[in-house]
């Protein structure tokens, strides 16, 4: 049987009217029926209905996160330090998964709006959403231009790409490639690939840059284009800009025996806790992800508390590198 307002003022002994001012702390009430109020509803277990508040009102204390996959070790860590940082000031969080498919995200976009999230942190990476435009809810973007009025959190990409291609020179690389994304989308990820070739440019050396098309997200067709970049490219060093493309690499030079480091020198990027703790030996740019989500978090309540605030148009934490044994 669903537990009603009426049955907690009935067991209260208490009006209706006192139950919900109990629940939105609205008024003057003494601490004995505000006691008497929060008895009842943990003996009934009843459960406030957050969206019927915010249409009184009252924030709902629900924050929308979305981003593409938490299946990915990089999005998987950081989801879940938000949801603990938010859940620890009181918010609850609705995860949206976006699948790399821009009408799915519009979709939540526009259901999170509807029933009247507190705000947003936004980061995937699909193109042509104009709604992030129009919205007036309170956002704060994750690694992507969403629109001019909302701030970008993220870690200094192009330091962590100049960065990589320098160990890989460092160790003893001269014809060094990169295995990046298509760069379609207006995001600071694509400044990874900025400082590769600022650094390679510096140098005098050639460039090699090998990118995986928006629509390469088969496994299958990713280990070929590998195959086909270890067996018929002149490269002694090769960035990733992410681990898990890094892994790939490791697994097709394992088959196509090529030593790493003595055949082929190997970076990737991001240097999760899964990453870490499972494949410690990988030379890695490590992004500080519980500071990300801190910053985050806490720009998103400013924004929140304070609308008229002014926050920076884009937010840049360091990063540094994790010597492992693929360099």
């Amino acid at each position: 049987m669903t537990i009603k307002l009426t049955d907690v003022a009935k067991k209260a002994g208490v009006s209706p009217t006192t139950v919900s001012r109990v629940i939105n702390n609205y008024g003057s009430l003494s601490q004995k029926t505000i006691d008497k109020v929060h008895l009842a509803m943990k003996e009934l277990n009843y459960q406030p209905n957050s969206f019927a508040r915010s249409l009184q009102g009252k924030n709902t204390q629900l924050i929308g996160l979305i981003f593409p996959t938490v299946a990915n070790p990089f999005f998987g860590e950081l989801v879940e330090k938000l949801e603990t940082k938010f859940f620890e000031r009181g918010y609850k969080s609705i995860l949206c998964d976006s699948a790399n498919n821009k009408e799915k995200e519009r979709n939540y976009l526009n259901m999170l709006a509807a029933n009247k999230v507190d705000g947003i942190i936004a980061g995937a990476h699909n193109l042509g959403i104009k709604e992030y435009e129009e919205l007036t809810l309170p956002i704060v973007s994750f690694d992507r231009a969403l629109a001019d009025s909302i701030p970008i959190v993220g870690s200094d990409n192009y330091q962590g790409g100049y960065t990589a291609t320098e160990n890989l020179f460092a160790q003893g690389g001269q014809r060094i490639g990169i295995i990046t994304g298509s760069n379609a989308s207006n995001s600071p990820t694509n400044d990874r690939l900025s400082g590769y070739l600022d650094f390679i440019r510096e140098k005098k050396l050639s460039e090699h840059v090998f990118r995986f098309d928006s629509f390469e997200h088969s496994l299958a067709l990713k280990n070929n284009k590998i195959k086909r970049i270890l067996m018929e490219e002149k490269i002694d060093s090769l960035f990733c800009t992410d681990d898990l493309t890094a892994l790939l690499v490791m697994n097709q030079c394992r088959d196509l025996n090529i030593a790493i480091p003595q055949d082929l020198k190997l970076i990737g990027y991001d240097g999760t806790r899964f990453i870490q703790n499972y494949f410690p030996h990988l030379t890695t740019i490590i992004q500080p992800i519980d500071e990300l989500a801190e910053l985050l978090v806490e720009l998103l309540i400013q924004r929140i508390t304070f609308p008229d605030k002014e926050l920076d148009a884009a937010y840049r934490l360091p990063v540094r590198l994790l010597q492992g044994q693929t360099t």
